[in-house]
């Protein structure tokens, strides 16, 4: 069997993160086609498009851009699935106070195939502040500039993309593991960035899909380029090491 590392393949995604998901839910396996995708612009270069359109999933994109909601379901309906329900489409902007209201009242609840997150700032809190669903996989962004530290920039419902600086937004990747295992998951890979975090739940597959290290996945040049960025902003108001591990 190949590793997960080594499965990787681009339908819709932005990077390798279709070959990579699929090769996770080939073990898993399909039991629950469902998901929901947060900042998913307009649901069509997304995490979850390839397992719609391919393999029958059904589920709902949310996204604050307008626009980007009515470019996405005009797509959709352009290439109806012909066997499954169209997914769902919120505009709105996500926050701690509204995602699980947001989620509940687009009709889902409860276990889900897989949770996408992915909005340049407030992703490692909304996941914290999430309730009404039970992802089997997640996969969410971090943030690498950010390095080894376990870091989070605190919480602001307001913030939109560069804020105050470009780089002081989101939560590192230890930073993010850790979150995950309180939440009962574990860190098995990444794209080949490394910004891009995959978490299986921990009651699936755990021997066929082993838990791997932060380190493993920030090898890229680039990544470990970026942690010089840092530096400018090292005197910030952080929360560290949340959880003490």
């Amino acid at each position: 069997m190949p590793k997960l590392h080594e499965t990787g393949f681009r339908v819709f995604s932005q990077f390798e993160e279709d070959g990579k998901l699929l090769f996770v839910f080939s073990i898993i396996g399909m039991t629950n086609k469902t998901f929901v995708e947060i900042g998913s612009d307009d649901g069509v270069n997304s995490n979850s498009a390839n397992l719609h359109f391919n393999f029958g999933w059904h589920g709902l994109f949310i996204d604050g851009n307008a626009k980007a909601i009515k470019r996405g379901k005009k797509f959709y309906s352009k290439y109806p699935h012909p066997w499954n329900y169209s997914p769902k489409f919120v505009c709105d902007k996500v926050k701690r106070e509204n995602i699980n209201q947001l989620i509940k009242e687009a009709g889902f609840e409860g276990e889900i195939g897989l949770l996408s997150i992915d909005i340049d700032g407030n992703d490692y809190w909304i996941w914290d502040a999430l309730e009404v669903v039970s992802p089997q996989v997640v996969i969410i962004e971090t943030h690498n500039e950010f390095g080894y530290e376990d870091i989070v920039v605190p919480y602001d419902p307001g913030y939109f993309f560069p804020g105050k600086h470009p780089v002081y937004h989101g939560a590192s990747p230890v930073a993010m593991r850790n979150l995950a295992r309180q939440k009962g998951y574990r860190l098995v890979g990444a794209n080949e960035m490394g910004f891009n975090f995959i978490f299986v739940r921990n009651d699936l597959v755990s021997g066929e899909i082993p838990e791997v290290t932060v380190e493993s996945l920030l090898q890229h040049p680039s990544t470990i380029e970026s942690f010089c960025k840092f530096e400018e902003i090292r005197d910030w108001e952080y929360i560290r090491n949340r959880f003490g591990e």
